[in-house]
């Protein structure tokens, strides 16, 4: 084991632990926020600790800056803007944009598909 590796099956257990900290983030949001904020913060330092990511199902439910829990429609809001989608933290005012543009073209590629499938047939 080199400096810094860690095994995979430490990393396996460190991202299962992260979904079991955001999905008890979404549950405890309403009755105690606090609560899941501190939940972000033990996944996020978990993520840095081992070395790995957060998982992708919830890379964008937290604040970049702040690093609060962000649970949509409540202390934050999502818009499309400009060919790019604004997740809007309510806690500190900071605005993450993502580009949808990858999404738009593998609804194209499907699209285009389905036609040439129709007219091969």
């Amino acid at each position: 084991m080199s400096r810094g590796k860690r095994p995979k099956w430490m990393i396996d257990i460190a991202v299962e632990r992260m979904n079991i900290l955001f999905e008890r983030a979404e549950m405890e949001f309403i009755t105690h926020p606090e609560r899941s904020h501190r939940y972000v913060e033990l996944a996020r330092k978990l993520s840095t600790k081992y070395n790995t990511k957060i998982p992708e199902k919830w890379s964008r439910r937290y604040c970049r800056k702040c690093g609060k829990f962000l649970y949509y429609g409540h202390n934050s809001s999502v818009r499309l803007v400009d060919e790019k989608v604004s997740i809007f933290c309510g806690e500190c005012g900071h605005v993450m944009r993502i580009p949808y543009n990858k999404e738009k073209k593998n609804k194209r590629r499907a699209k285009y598909e389905s036609i040439k499938k129709r007219n091969d047939e």
